[in-house]
């Protein structure tokens, strides 16, 4: 039978894990927001040069 408590306890999390989970959090993705307000700022200056 399994005795999760102990189970629990000897787990130690995978490093790779953590360093993937770490590089995913901090890469800064682009939503449509984003690409739309940088198309609105680049339209902006077109316009007023």
């Amino acid at each position: 039978m399994i005795h999760f408590e102990d189970e629990i306890k000897k787990y130690k999390p995978c490093l790779e894990i953590e360093e993937t989970e770490d590089s995913i959090y901090n890469y800064e993705l682009k939503d449509i927001s984003d690409i739309l307000q940088e198309i609105l700022k680049e339209l902006k200056t077109e316009t007023q040069s």
